[in-house]
């Protein structure tokens, strides 16, 4: 039976549909299909940890007849994050992607790099903010005021686990998400050395 578009928690029937919409956005936000020949990739490093690890943060966009759209996941803790996804997460996917020797050449290596270095998300400057957040709806999806939804949902479940502070990383040049991120109060934190993302940062109340 088909119902209207809406929010629910995530469930893990709804996994394959989370990882086809990670790697369908991995692009700044565009198909990124043709970019990483294996399509697990991606999402083994953005989307399926954390529904497998804090899965109780981790929301979609139904479609109405069942199927995932889009999604909002992350974690309160990100060191404590980052500890069981090196103890728990990585052992899982690591013979499926094993660390490329020597420099990275291509996308793929660059991503699967990634995969290995999750201490990377751990910095000094984001201790204030210690919860982070993924979120990507499918283009069909956006600008349907399902995303600020999805962001409510989230910063409303991590308010009530007491977390004060969420950061995100994004690519620089993704600009329409930036926007959408600065309407939604947050602000860009200095950290050294970036490269091509940004990190911004807010509380989790009700917005300002």
């Amino acid at each position: 039976m088909t119902s209207h578009p809406g929010l629910r928690p995530y469930r893990p029937e709804d996994s394959a549909a989370l990882s086809d919409i990670c790697i369908r956005t991995a692009d700044g936000g565009r198909d990124a299909r043709d970019i990483y020949p294996d399509h697990e990739l991606v999402p083994a490093v953005f989307a399926m940890p954390y529904a497998e690890l804090e899965p109780d943060l981790a929301f979609v966009l139904d479609d109405g007849t069942g199927r995932a759209v889009g999604y909002i996941l992350g974690t309160a803790d990100t060191p404590r994050f980052v500890k069981e996804y090196r103890a728990s997460w990585l052992p899982r996917v690591a013979d499926r992607h094993p660390l490329p020797e020597g420099p990275p050449r291509s996308p793929a290596d660059e991503m699967t790099a990634l995969l290995h270095d999750p201490e990377r998300m751990v910095l000094p400057e984001l201790a204030a903010h210690p919860a982070h957040l993924h979120i990507d709806l499918l283009p069909d999806w956006q600008r349907k005021g399902y995303g600020k939804e999805l962001m409510h949902t989230f910063l409303a479940a991590l308010n009530a686990k007491g977390v004060e502070g969420v950061h995100l990383c994004m690519l620089t040049s993704n600009t329409p998400a930036r926007a959408f991120y600065d309407r939604l109060g947050f602000t860009e934190i200095h950290v050294p050395g970036p490269g091509p993302v940004s990190y911004l940062v807010r509380g989790t109340g009700a917005d300002r």
